[in-house]
């Protein structure tokens, strides 16, 4: 058996599956999904205990003996960092320690380690960034099926990135390749402070924890507004998609792609709302670049967090 860990800077969502692939090669079916708030408070080990607490939890509700869950496969927000123990997550919406005070964490964590103590307990672990998780899962079994230049992006609390060119999956040396919403794309906005500590970056401009911060409402709020054609989120609206969009044409221009999936709580609760306006930034660029690529919502849908940590296993 298989423990699926799925960790994000609002939730960490734990499940189980049985070794090896469907008769058809799809995915074996999840077992006993449970998801809660990510952990924040406490020592810098509170995220570990937490995922090993879930697991157990899991087995429990499932009858399954703790000790046949041998592997585990470790999607999370990033960045992260590598010492002696392992991969350690420096994961901005979750430790407090990175910008400071001036966000609102309840912890001063530079890091939280992961590998390490998950390696005390199973055989196998791989932890990888959440979006080249999804990357793998949407290739797989998603929307990015046959495309060896594509690239994975979550619009959510936080924004990420996995890519994936000539066929192979890039991870860099500390395996943050793709931290694309730590870029600039526009002028310091100096109400956009993000985790990492950058003002004015692509996730401290659009991700969802950015627009209360940024216009006084929730995500939520706001787009439900813009959805019922109130001018004003409109146009706040549009303002996102240009940094989202300039964001994703960067990509594109920079690494030749020819489709991305789109997938996140902002994207897939606004997907009619935003899918267009990303298009329109990507479409309106110079031609022998973005002729032909396509943006696409993940084809696994809500369950691609899941799926991720799944794809990481097999």
């Amino acid at each position: 058996m298989r423990a699926c860990v799925d960790i994000g800077g609002t939730k960490i969502a734990v499940s189980l599956a049985a070794d090896g692939e469907g008769l058809d090669g799809s995915p074996r079916p999840l077992l006993g999904r449970r998801s809660e708030p990510t952990a924040k408070t406490g020592d810098n080990l509170a995220v570990s205990r937490q995922i090993l607490r879930m697991v157990d939890e899991v087995c429990a509700e499932q009858g399954i003996t703790p000790d046949a869950v041998r592997r585990a496969g470790v999607s999370s927000a990033g960045p992260f960092v590598i010492d002696a123990s392992g991969i350690s997550l420096a994961t901005p919406n979750i430790c407090g320690g990175i910008a400071g005070p001036a966000r609102g964490l309840p912890n001063d964590w530079m890091t939280a380690p992961i590998e390490g103590p998950l390696r005390q307990r199973f055989d196998v672990v791989r932890v990888e960034n959440d979006a080249v998780g999804a990357l793998e899962a949407e290739r797989r079994w998603g929307a990015l099926k046959g495309a060896d230049h594509c690239a994975y992006v979550t619009w959510s609390t936080g924004i990420g990135v996995g890519l994936c060119v000539d066929g192979h999956v890039l991870r860099g040396k500390n395996g943050n390749a793709g931290h694309a919403g730590h870029t600039f794309v526009v002028d310091d906005d100096t109400n956009a402070l993000c985790g990492c500590g950058n003002v004015g970056d692509v996730e401290g401009l659009v991700a969802g924890n950015a627009v209360a911060r940024r216009y006084g409402q929730p995500a939520e709020q706001l787009f439900a507004a813009a959805s019922a054609g109130d001018a004003a989120a409109l146009a706040r609206v549009d303002s996102l998609c240009r940094v989202m969009g300039r964001m994703l044409y960067n990509l594109i221009a920079t690494l030749d792609l020819q489709r991305i999936s789109l997938g996140g709580s902002v994207f897939g609760n606004n997907r009619a709302l935003l899918l267009p306006r990303l298009e329109a930034e990507v479409k309106g660029r110079l031609p022998s670049l973005t002729e032909g690529v396509t943006l696409v919502p993940a084809g696994l849908a809500e369950k691609v967090g899941d799926y991720a940590a799944l794809a990481l296993l097999d």
